[in-house]
């Protein structure tokens, strides 16, 4: 990777000041962070209110959906910020995460998800809090507690299920979504990714955060839930 001297941009109104380059990398970055919020909330968290079994649950998967639209809102405010439109936010434009496509059916797949899925956002966010584009830099400062919330949330309550005597559904729900998250990081010989650290957004490479979310994953099911790692397909 070429080495070059990356811009520090402060605020949303310097960005017209960049290289076309780099205003297009921005863009790239807020429009995926927008669209996967509201597609997560809209397809996972909002329907896992109905699942989930008591009032205690529903209060707190009601907040953890109130949360992940409200990331999409401030996502969705960047982007007007910096001039990008409607047209390019849209799902048939820009494809949500093949993550998204698991169909959820039940409360302990909702819980596996937060658990393993949002491990992964935490790293996504984690990459970005050190951002030469300074306003994606503090979203993710103000995103990092939510998203380390939801990872608990999920943590928790696979354990509760666990700890009734239900950790064969956890484990089942596992088998079946964990395989699909490494996919979540894009692919090893990403043009974008290579853009994203040459020019400051973005810290690690592809690989290097998907090896740091398996360590973590790992760690996770077999000494937090005493449970078994999933072969990857």
């Amino acid at each position: 990777m070429s080495t070059v001297t990356a811009p520090d941009v402060k605020t949303a109104a310097e960005l017209k000041d960049q290289s076309e380059e780099y205003r297009l990398a921005v863009e790239k970055i807020v429009i995926s962070h927008a669209v996967n919020e509201l597609h997560g909330a809209r397809v996972f968290d909002e329907p896992a209110i109905s699942l989930a079994p008591t009032p205690y649950a529903k209060w707190l998967t009601c907040r953890v959906a109130m949360e992940e639209y409200h990331h999409h809102v401030r996502f969705r405010a960047l982007a007007d910020e910096i001039g990008v439109s409607s047209e390019r936010m849209d799902p048939t434009v820009k494809r949500p995460l093949s993550i998204f496509e698991f169909e959820l059916k039940t409360w302990p797949e909702f819980c596996v998800i937060k658990a393993v899925a949002d491990y992964a956002e935490i790293l996504q966010v984690e990459d970005l809090l050190h951002c030469s584009f300074h306003p994606l830099r503090n979203l993710a400062r103000i995103t990092m507690p939510e998203e380390k919330f939801h990872a608990k949330f999920g943590k928790d309550f696979c354990l509760e299920l666990i700890q009734a005597g239900r950790g064969s559904e956890v484990q089942d729900a596992l088998n079946r979504y964990f395989p699909i998250t490494p996919a979540f990081f894009g692919s090893s010989n990403s043009k974008n990714n290579e853009m994203f650290r040459r020019l400051g957004l973005k810290q690690r490479s592809n690989d290097e955060m998907r090896q740091d979310f398996m360590g973590r994953v790992t760690e996770l099911i077999e000494k937090d839930f005493g449970l078994v790692v999933p072969q990857l397909h």
